[in-house]
């Protein structure tokens, strides 16, 4: 099984509070493993957590725009990838037509 901490700790090493915990799994920003009525975050998720708990506590960003800016990244992640795609595909045609 992966590494996982328990919702307790976290918010006591990120001295966060309890309710912006539950905020965000609740808005669906972060995603828990429950386990004999613990909840966990794995530790590959942490990076998210810290990065919303910057954003929230640093920044002063309430959730609905932690919302907001999470599903932004998103799409221009998204848009990143396509660009991608459509870079290969146009240089597998542009190779091929100098080829040819």
């Amino acid at each position: 099984m992966s590494e996982r901490i328990s919702r307790e700790e976290l918010v006591k090493i990120y001295n966060v509070e309890i309710t912006f915990f539950d905020e965000l799994v609740n808005s669906g920003l972060l995603n828990i493993h429950t386990e004999n009525e613990i909840r966990y975050v794995m530790y590959e998720d942490l990076p998210t957590f810290e990065r919303f708990t910057n954003w929230h506590y640093d920044l002063e960003i309430n959730l609905p725009g932690l919302e907001v800016i999470h599903e932004m990244l998103k799409k221009m992640e998204d848009l990143r990838q396509k660009n991608r795609e459509l870079m290969n595909k146009l240089s597998a045609i542009a190779d091929k037509y100098e080829d040819g």
